[in-house]
């Protein structure tokens, strides 16, 4: 662990001298990828800092046993080298969770996907609440939402939904959301007031850059249609909306919501993307699920993740069975005790095969 930590201190040291190199503040390319090196480095580089002061420290006090000292002054000694130690332990689980492996794709933005699921106009209605709730969370984060694709129910809800969320760390926070979300609730539809159960599916996706997955025009079907809106009015008599097939991988993506054809396109080859991405992901994962059970899950939308319980002002994870009693505010955008929850858990996860390996 020192070596790689002293690497990484030799790098953290190298890039500041390269940012005070005239050749590089002038090249906003490099001055922007070795100043992002740096501040990826930074957390790392200050632990092991303080790791070696705090190691400097404990070995002089250590030394300070050996002399003649009164009692008052050895108790202090002794006090001083408890703290270091307690200190130098606290550092050393620090730097190993900050050299844990990381995903890179947390830094990326995502596409994410929300389809009312079983529960017809009622899972409609609850994919539009799960879709308010993500926008709450995004504006709390300083995020911006760009909505993709739409299909809006009779009653107001969306039968599909499409956005992506653009800001630093989006996908770290919003990866452990995919999977299948259950409300149970008396539906506005309900006269009888019992109370049903109903299922949204959510999936997400980090951004894909054309040169991560490369799409060939001789692999696509391009097909252009008239917008509509809820019940099938139409929305304009043009053909604007876009929709592009994957031959290869029969993947679907459609866009209606731009204000052109060509944006049209572009953001539904932008969704086609992370979706062709999140399938081979998805492959990947499957090869190694019999040799790990994540408690955060594999991200399947199938897979049932968290209830909302509306009688109980409840909310449940199921994956790590928190239970919470503000269903009001989680739905108002504070996830923020959820997503902690869940990241800490994963990083457990992670740290524990680490030291198995």
């Amino acid at each position: 662990m020192l070596d790689r930590l002293q690497a990484l201190a030799d790098r953290y040291e190298k890039l500041s001298e390269l940012l005070c190199d005239p050749d590089v503040a002038s090249d906003p390319k490099r001055l922007r990828e070795f100043s992002k090196e740096q501040s990826d480095l930074q957390p790392a580089y200050a632990a092991y800092t303080d790791y070696k002061q705090v190691s400097e420290q404990l070995e002089d006090a250590k030394a300070m046993q050996n002399e003649k000292l009164d009692d008052d002054m050895r108790e202090m000694v002794k006090m001083e080298i408890d703290e270091l130690s307690a200190r130098k332990e606290e550092l050393e689980g620090e730097i190993h969770f900050l050299l844990l492996p990381k995903d890179p794709n947390d830094d990326k933005n995502v596409i994410v996907e929300i389809r009312g699921a079983a529960g017809g106009d009622e899972a409609a209605l609850f994919a539009s609440d799960l879709y308010r709730m993500y926008m709450k969370f995004a504006d709390a984060q300083g995020w911006r939402i760009e909505l993709m694709e739409s299909n809006e129910s009779d009653l107001g809800g969306f039968k599909e939904v499409i956005f992506m969320v653009t800001g630093k760390g989006a996908y770290s926070k919003l990866k452990y959301e995919s999977g299948a979300h259950r409300v149970q609730r008396i539906p506005v539809t309900e006269s009888g007031g019992r109370i049903h159960t109903s299922t949204s599916t959510v999936a997400v996706m980090p951004e894909v850059e054309e040169v991560e997955v490369e799409i060939l025009d001789k692999d696509i079907r391009v097909d252009t249609y008239c917008s509509s809106g809820a019940g099938g009015q139409s929305v304009n008599t043009t053909k604007s909306a876009v929709r592009v097939l994957h031959v290869p991988t029969g993947i679907m993506a459609q866009c209606q919501d731009g204000k052109s054809q060509n944006e049209n396109k572009a953001k539904a080859l932008q969704v086609l993307r992370a979706r062709i991405s999140d399938m081979h992901r998805q492959e990947e994962e499957a090869k190694y699920a019999g040799e790990r059970k994540s408690k955060v899950g594999t991200g399947d939308r199938s897979e049932r993740i968290r209830t909302y319980n509306y009688p109980q002002s409840r909310v449940t994870d199921h994956r790590i069975g928190l239970t919470l009693h503000k269903l009001d505010s989680v739905l108002n955008g504070d996830m923020e005790e959820i997503i902690n929850a869940l990241t800490l858990t994963a990083q457990t996860e992670l740290m524990e095969r680490e030291n198995l390996a």
